[in-house]
């Protein structure tokens, strides 16, 4: 009898264990709201120029923008930032080959720390967590430190139109200059 018990409370135990895993993940989600579709998958592979409603910028090998933290020293990530900041501004990492648009002898890294960040023409590169789809452009100009950048490096400081930048907004909302 006592044997059967501990097979029950061990199934139990392993049930509740399993269902606290599919649960949420830790709450934030980087300000995404509940039913809000996932970010576009990243192609590290590939950095290319890619058409937009800000002209032609930076992409991922998937049309995923790249933007640039205007904080940062040359080839050195400089941001400040915290579990839920890096959930909203992933780096951007890998080796990834020069495609359409771009220059190869741009395409660099961060030096030291685990895993070296891609930078392009001296900055980090980072993906916005809200960009939803390819070509989005949601994080443009939060904060007026955040930017995507052209083929030559350069960032492209114009407003997001208000139908790109929704979600993202232009504000910090009291996020101390990483928009979350």
């Amino acid at each position: 009898m006592s044997i059967s018990r501990i097979t029950v409370a061990g199934f139990a135990l392993a049930s509740a264990l399993a269902l606290a895993g599919c649960g949420s993940s830790g709450g934030g989600g980087g300000g995404s709201s509940a039913g809000s579709q996932a970010p576009a998958a990243m192609d590290t592979s590939t950095i290319k120029v890619s058409s937009s409603p800000l002209g032609n910028i930076l992409t991922d090998g998937s049309g995923r923008t790249l933007y640039l933290f205007t904080e940062d020293g040359k080839n050195t990530n400089s941001m400040n930032c915290d579990a839920a900041c890096v959930r909203l501004w992933p780096h951007m990492e890998g080796k990834p080959h020069a495609g359409k648009g771009v220059q190869s002898n741009l395409i660099s890294a961060t030096g030291g720390g685990s895993k070296a960040q891609v930078t392009y023409a001296g900055h980090p590169l980072y993906y916005y967590a809200n960009d939803h789809a390819a070509g989005d452009v949601k994080g443009q100009g939060i904060d007026k430190i955040w930017y995507v950048m052209n083929g030559k490096g350069a960032p492209l400081k114009k407003a997001a139109p208000a139908s790109s930048s929704t979600g993202g907004g232009n504000s910090s909302k009291g996020s101390g200059g990483y928009g979350y």
